[in-house]
């Protein structure tokens, strides 16, 4: 990644799984920003999403910071807040068994640790592994959905202005991390 000014508003977006929040975390690190999980403020107890207007003033608030990372993609909800806002988007582009090898992790790790996520939310083995509600059933019904559609979101005019990001795998997130990590520093 060549880069000619400081990153300083950051969404990273991708299929569930790919590891947008452990990236954007790290991003949000490195250039001493914000971190915003959209899924803590569109899941309410017990999973229910909140209404859309309530998700994108959550939305709206959190971004009102000079820097910040954004994990999630939620387009249709937000695009035209947080994607609008960015000076850069980033997208975790990996092959799909990537995806569904992390998942799997993921969601092995936080089943059997019963792990709260946000607002009291845990996610349980039976639920991602016997559930119609299944975060892989949803992963391979948005894979493709993804590689599809955010080509036509990154060409729109109003993200024109953002630098687009396409990481093929943990690799090149790895790359790129580092890359904005030593631009942090040196801006420092």
């Amino acid at each position: 990644m060549e880069t000619t000014r400081p990153l300083q508003r950051i969404v990273v977006a991708g299929t569930t799984g790919s590891g947008k929040t452990t990236l954007a975390r790290r991003l949000a690190r490195a250039i001493d920003a914000r971190h915003v999980e959209l899924d803590a403020l569109y899941h309410e107890a017990g999973w229910t999403p909140a209404d859309i207007e309530v998700f994108r003033e959550r939305v709206r608030a959190a971004i009102d910071a000079p820097r910040w990372v954004v994990d999630g993609a939620y387009a249709s909800h937000v695009r035209d807040i947080a994607w609008a806002a960015a000076d850069a988007i980033v997208w975790l582009d990996y092959p799909f068994a990537v995806v569904m090898a992390r998942l799997f992790r993921r969601s092995l790790v936080r089943g059997l640790r019963r792990e709260e996520l946000w607002n009291g939310n845990r996610e349980s083995l039976r639920g991602q592994f016997a559930s119609r509600d299944s975060l892989f059933l949803w992963a391979r019904k948005t894979h493709w959905k993804h590689r599809e559609q955010y080509p036509e979101h990154f060409a729109r005019p109003e993200v024109a202005h953002a630098r687009i990001v396409r990481l093929r795998s943990p690799g090149d997130a790895e790359r790129f991390a580092r890359e904005v990590e030593a631009q942090a520093t040196a801006a420092r």
